[in-house]
């Protein structure tokens, strides 16, 4: 299941009218700006860490479930692909530096490591060499509000107005994201030989933009999991703990397990996948079973594996 959602941080930008004051007197308001400004940066950033902190302590299934994502991801990274993006950078950063003879070295152990890869994938066309996975939850927990953000998305994309739309959906998501940066095998063994030859022929400027778009045009691959589904699954596990200790507690978490479901379907997850209306259908017989009596640890277990899949 995927759901691309592009990001943008909204820009508001202030006109002066006129400029009275002297040139040092304007050098020294916009270094106050600039201090302003990175201390706001940094408070901002300070806040955000407090919070994913307290986030994780008070849903630890999530932080549990984005970790094994991070492990299970960095064991597709391969450490000869990140030595070719390492030797990349430093022949980049010899070039800089008017050291030639190093960025040819590099650039040839860079292309040495290609060579591994490329006797060693034949038929692979992209190969990780680095992984990022985040927890991503800032869209609503009320239906109507989610609803009201899509309403107002859609209309802003019908009249064209994709930067507020972008800032709309990113206010629609919440999930765990695993980012994954692949070394294309087609392209990169062509733009070392291209840097090379052109280090040769002494133009350095060009051989440095060649390296530096190969690292810029690196393939990205993301997959998503779902926050509300994730959540969803640990009420199913906390109602199958309390069914025979506590059955009307059982049914309020299965009440929110379902209202998880319609919240991920909402937030347009796959929101046409018909897992969502067979999700539904088995809690609610869950539901029924559980108000019946009888053995319902079976359907508990069919639950969460489909959670679990889907």
């Amino acid at each position: 299941m995927t759901g691309p959602i592009n990001r943008l941080t909204a820009l508001m930008a202030l006109a002066c009218a006129a400029l009275l004051c002297a040139g040092v007197t304007v050098q020294a308001e916009d270094t106050n700006q600039n201090s302003r400004g990175t201390r706001a940066s940094q408070t901002q950033g300070q806040v955000d860490q407090q919070r994913q902190d307290a986030d994780r302590k008070a849903r630890p299934e999530i932080e549990k479930q984005r970790k094994e994502a991070q492990q299970e991801a960095e064991k597709t990274v391969d450490n000869d692909a990140l030595a070719a993006i390492q030797q990349t950078h430093k022949a980049i950063d010899a070039i800089a530096a008017n050291k030639t003879d190093q960025a040819l070295a590099a650039i040839e152990q860079a292309t040495g490591k290609i060579n591994i890869l490329l006797a060693r994938n034949p038929s692979t066309a992209l190969i990780p060499v680095s992984v990022n996975v985040d927890v991503i939850d800032i869209a609503p927990h009320d239906t109507t509000a989610i609803q009201n953000l899509s309403k107002d998305a859609t209309k802003a994309v019908e009249q064209k107005n994709f930067p507020f739309a972008r800032t709309l959906l990113h206010e629609l998501m919440s999930e765990i994201r695993l980012r994954t940066y692949d070394l294309p095998l087609a392209t990169y063994p062509t733009a070392l030989q291209q840097a090379a030859r052109l280090l040769d022929q002494k133009k350095t400027q060009e051989a440095s933009s060649v390296l530096l778009t190969a690292l810029n045009t690196l393939f990205i691959e993301e997959k998503v999991t779902p926050l509300p589904l994730v959540e969803a699954r640990e009420e199913v596990n906390e109602a199958q703990a309390q069914a025979q200790k506590d059955k009307n507690k059982a049914q309020q978490l299965l009440e929110l397990a379902k209202n998880h479901v319609q919240r991920s379907k909402l937030l347009g997850y796959a929101p046409d996948d018909p897992e969502y209306m067979v999700l539904d259908d088995q809690i609610s017989q869950l539901e029924k079973q559980l108000n019946g009596g009888g053995d319902v640890m079976a359907k508990f277990s069919n639950v969460k594996e489909r959670l679990t899949a889907f």
